[in-house]
């Protein structure tokens, strides 16, 4: 059993602490720092570094709106600053950013961060900047009104749907979610609030490591994830950020010298998970319930249980809290709809006739397994495919990779690289998670639980 995670040990990631799984591969996770003569010095995650010519000061810059720009709006001559003023300038902007993403990296004066520079899949990379686009031409993202927090859908300049974007800020538990229901709950049932095997409001990290995790493993049924940096009008801002825009584009009509020294003009962008539109799928309860009544041709029926074993193997390594069979998907093609489907614009051409999709994946990855009162089970345990033994396909495709401890070991550091972005990251707790991960790697998967009663 897991030792639990104290909530406090959060914000102390500039230590890191020996990996807490005795028996387990120790994680080699170092940071990756160039060595020499003069070691530049850090900031938070975040954070711009500027080192002055004089060795007496060293200036630690935070982007965000906070950045002394309020001040060319005060009466004065432009450019007129006074080696004082220039003082307080910096001082000022090293205050907290009041922006809707002040703890995570986002680039000053553009929408895209850091985040949204992708050079190993110009693939992706290429849909992101559509999103970019449509936004610059005027098509917003559109709020997705089912589920507890913020998430919308990304639209090309044309309209169409390609990607849902999750922003970290708009999470069921951020400071920004547009939706009522975890209010109330924090406020009415603070007990019951939020899940204490999970670190809180990583939801946008855990999306996206669902999907590294399904492509180093070979599972391809997660849809592409990666964090990116999005601005739009229809994401979910508070009222001074909105204030704060009105006044600088105000500024930039009014008087242009002074707009034009603006970092940026608009809204802060919000970091969070982009995961790609995936067409043609349903809810996986739909289509389990027409299957009891019609039952599947029998290729087709293999088909599906090769899909769910691998979403049973994915649930099983990240122990996934949040698996009920609204959450995942199932796109079946049946034979005599051959005809229309060639008529329907599709992004991708699958080779089986029935595909499994494993979306909403940003309640995984525990520092400790669940020991409340709430166990957070995998509702996918009681269907008839669950009690299938896996085929000799999926053992060689998975058994292969997680028996080979270095591609163990390379899948934590990899996921250490991701999540170490978080400016919320904390060293000793991502070792518990790394910990609770390898115990579910190297132990096999316990017999479905009987049928409630």
């Amino acid at each position: 059993m897991m030792a639990e995670c104290d909530p406090s040990e959060s914000g102390s990631g500039d230590k890191p602490s020996p990996s807490t799984s005795p028996g387990h591969i120790q994680p080699a996770l170092s940071d990756r720092t160039g060595t020499g003569a003069v070691q530049a010095p850090r900031g938070n995650p975040g954070c711009a570094v500027r080192v002055s010519d004089s060795t007496e000061s060293v200036l630690v810059e935070l982007d965000g709106e906070g950045s002394g720009e309020e001040e060319l709006l005060l009466p004065g001559p432009a450019g007129s600053l006074s080696p004082r003023s220039g003082k307080e300038k910096r001082v000022r902007r090293s205050r907290r950013s009041s922006s809707s993403d002040k703890d995570t990296l986002a680039s000053p004066g553009s929408s895209t961060g850091e985040f949204n520079f992708f050079p190993e899949d110009p693939e992706f990379a290429a849909i992101v900047q559509r999103a970019e686009q449509a936004v610059e031409n005027g098509v917003f993202p559109e709020r997705i009104s089912q589920g507890s927090s913020g998430s919308y859908f990304v639209k090309d300049p044309k309209g169409k749907i390609i990607g849902v974007f999750k922003p970290k800020s708009e999470e069921p538990y951020g400071h920004l979610n547009p939706k009522w229901t975890k209010y109330f709950h924090k406020v009415c049932c603070p007990c019951c609030f939020g899940r204490g095997c999970l670190v809180p409001n990583q939801g946008y990290l855990s999306e996206a490591a669902a999907s590294l995790v399904d492509q180093k493993l070979g599972l391809d049924i997660v849809p592409k994830t990666k964090v990116v940096s999005l601005v739009s009008e229809t994401f979910h801002y508070s009222a001074i950020d909105r204030a704060k825009s009105r006044g600088k584009k105000y500024a930039l009509e009014k008087v242009p010298k002074v707009g034009k020294r603006f970092h940026r003009v608009g809204l802060p962008p919000k970091v969070g998970s982009f995961q790609l539109f995936v067409e043609g799928y349903q809810e996986a309860d739909y289509w389990l319930r027409k299957f009891e009544a019609d039952p599947l041709p029998e290729n087709i029926r293999k088909q599906l249980q090769s899909q769910f074993e691998r979403l049973v193997v994915l649930d099983y390594v990240i122990r996934n809290t949040d698996r009920g069979n609204d959450n995942w998907l199932i796109k079946y093609e049946k034979p005599g709809d051959e005809a229309s489907e060639k008529d329907s614009e599709w992004t991708a051409v699958n080779d089986s006739a029935i595909k499994i999709a494993a979306i909403d994946n940003g309640l995984a990855f525990p520092f400790k397994h669940p020991d409340e009162w709430r166990a957070y089970p995998f509702h996918w345990a009681w269907l008839s495919q669950a009690k299938v033994p896996f085929s000799q396909e999926t053992r060689e495709l998975v058994l292969s990779r997680i028996s080979d401890m270095n591609f163990v070991q390379d899948l934590c550091e990899d996921l250490h690289e991701m999540f170490k972005t978080d400016k919320g990251f904390d060293r000793a707790t991502f070792e518990k998670q790394m910990s609770v991960m390898r115990g579910q790697v190297g132990s096999p998967p316990p017999p479905p639980p009987s049928p409630p009663m």
